[in-house]
């Protein structure tokens, strides 16, 4: 469940649904499916009390590790918080865990389609200026996200005041980094499981070692230069396995110079990422100085941070609503072509493809227990987190 993204043609019907009359959570009427993920399937769908849209996430409950109900309680910790969606519901519904949460628009990773799969200088110095707040509101609220990548960022739906925000969604992966009563940091490990997403994750979790706020902060550097660069340097490594295929790209990345990642662009870009992979363990960042280097890119283009990006001059300017439908109907025909394709195979077990692995989307890294915790370690984390938010009167 990595997107939570709309289908926006407005001739579209309900023959993708489970059922156009399912509701859900006593108001919540189930509509058309919008994607699926390694743990379930998402729809759009409609609070039937006040007309709203809503997003609709459905996981197996028996799921091998689980993920809504701890994304219920994160969004909860969250909530109030800028570019966060609100969470509404969660509760089982036959053999299925189900969240609801706000419907938004396109993923970053989608917008990047759309635009040919470069962004300006521009857009990406006044998007990365909203992801550090959202990746800093995460941290302030004594989490870690683990799992930064495009797909997980979002903007808001068109015709809303928040069609500009970049909201941050998807927080499975999220885990406690401190307590949130005494703020005690939990310790440094090493030999940990990855999690995440390794195109985009650190070196440091790449090593195995436990992740902490420079982690989230390393892995947005990552994408920045994604953005600007359209592919990086790691992209396409061929091996026999994913862990081999983790391990080529944690090699890759530690012999990757900054300068040789950065230096056909503002030097802001190659300080922001020396600075994020420097950082202590248990040392707090310092978002501002962060935030302000990509001031100064848009200073120095002679440019202000005004919301104007890059896809929202597709199609002559009016934005890029249409381009998105395109894209939707171009995956959908590949996606049936593949499954075509896969029908008329005969029922063999396949050699093993490299070409295949070495080209395969940004996979998450799921190897062993993707929470680097025990369920019952969590467990304990939870409870002790939710008794805190019940003191300190949060909702």
């Amino acid at each position: 469940m990595e997107k939570l993204t709309t289908n926006y043609d407005k001739s579209s019907h309900h023959s993708n649904t489970s059922s156009a009359s399912t509701i859900v959570g006593v108001h919540y009427q189930v509509g058309k499916k919008l994607g699926e993920g390694s743990f379930g399937i998402i729809y759009e769908g409609l609070n039937l009390l006040n007309n709203q849209s809503v997003a609709i996430k459905f996981e197996p409950r028996k799921s091998e590790v689980p993920q809504l109900r701890d994304e219920y309680r994160t969004y909860k910790i969250l909530a109030g918080t800028s570019g966060v969606p609100s969470a509404y519901y969660f509760g089982h519904e036959g053999l299925h865990n189900v969240l609801v949460i706000d419907l938004l628009g396109p993923s970053l990773e989608d917008l990047f389609d759309m635009c040919s799969r470069k962004l300006t200088i521009r857009t990406v110095a006044m998007v990365a200026k909203q992801m550090i707040a959202r990746v800093q509101s995460v941290h302030e609220r004594n989490l870690i996200y683990r799992d930064i990548k495009p797909d997980n960022f979002l903007i808001g739906r068109p015709g809303t005041k928040y069609a500009n925000t970049v909201f941050l969604v998807d927080y499975g992966m999220a885990k406690l980094y401190r307590d949130p009563k005494t703020k005690k940091h939990i310790p440094y490990r090493e030999r940990r499981s990855l999690s995440g997403t390794a195109r985009y994750m650190s070196i440091n979790t790449h090593l195995g070692r436990e992740q902490s706020r420079r982690d989230d902060l390393e892995a947005l550097g990552h994408v920045f230069m994604y953005f600007l660069r359209g592919s990086l340097p790691w992209q396409g490594l061929k091996a026999a396995t994913n862990k081999q295929k983790y391990e080529k790209i944690g090699e890759k990345k530690q012999s990757t110079s900054v300068k040789e990642l950065c230096g056909a662009f503002p030097e802001e870009f190659s300080i922001y990422l020396q600075y994020v992979r420097k950082l202590g363990f248990e040392e707090t960042p310092d978002y501002d100085f962060l935030r302000e280097l990509f001031d100064k890119v848009l200073e120095r283009l002679g440019e202000k941070d005004d919301g104007i990006y890059d896809w929202m001059l597709l199609n002559d300017g009016k934005g890029w609503e249409n381009r998105f439908k395109q894209l939707k109907d171009a995956r959908a025909r590949r996606s049936g072509h593949h499954q075509s394709k896969q029908q008329v195979k005969k029922s063999k077990t396949p050699a093993v493809n490299n070409k295949a692995i070495a080209d395969m989307p940004t996979t998450p890294a799921y190897i062993q227990d993707p929470f680097n915790q025990t369920r019952k370690e969590r467990h304990g984390l939870w409870k002790g987190l939710v008794g805190f938010i019940t003191c300190t009167g949060e909702h």
